[in-house]
């Protein structure tokens, strides 16, 4: 996942229109007295912050094993450089070469 930097004006397809940029556009920097009055994001919401902890849990039925593999290192720049999802281009790739 790749960090986008915030911008300085309306960005368009950014998830937000240009009536919530100019909504928000104006807030004014947080002063230290701000930031003596914040409060940690567990005690002013205590059940979302719960729920959110809680996280995925584990797996019913892994259907993945990790494993540690040497490839080379064309092999993975050429599976790379098709995009996201590489690894598993490299896992169909295997499949047909394995007798079923």
């Amino acid at each position: 996942m790749t960090k986008s930097k915030p911008a300085a004006q309306f960005v368009e397809g950014r998830g937000y229109s240009a009536a919530d940029w100019d909504n928000v556009s104006d807030n004014s920097e947080l002063t230290p007295s701000d930031m003596e009055q914040a409060r940690p994001f567990a005690e002013v919401f205590p059940d979302l912050a719960e729920k959110i902890s809680k996280g995925r849990g584990k797996q019913k039925q892994p259907t993945k094993l990790r494993v540690t593999l040497r490839l080379d290192r064309a092999t993975i720049e050429a599976f790379k450089a098709t995009g996201r999802g590489w690894q598993s281009r490299i896992d169909q790739a295997l499949k047909t070469l394995v007798p079923r």
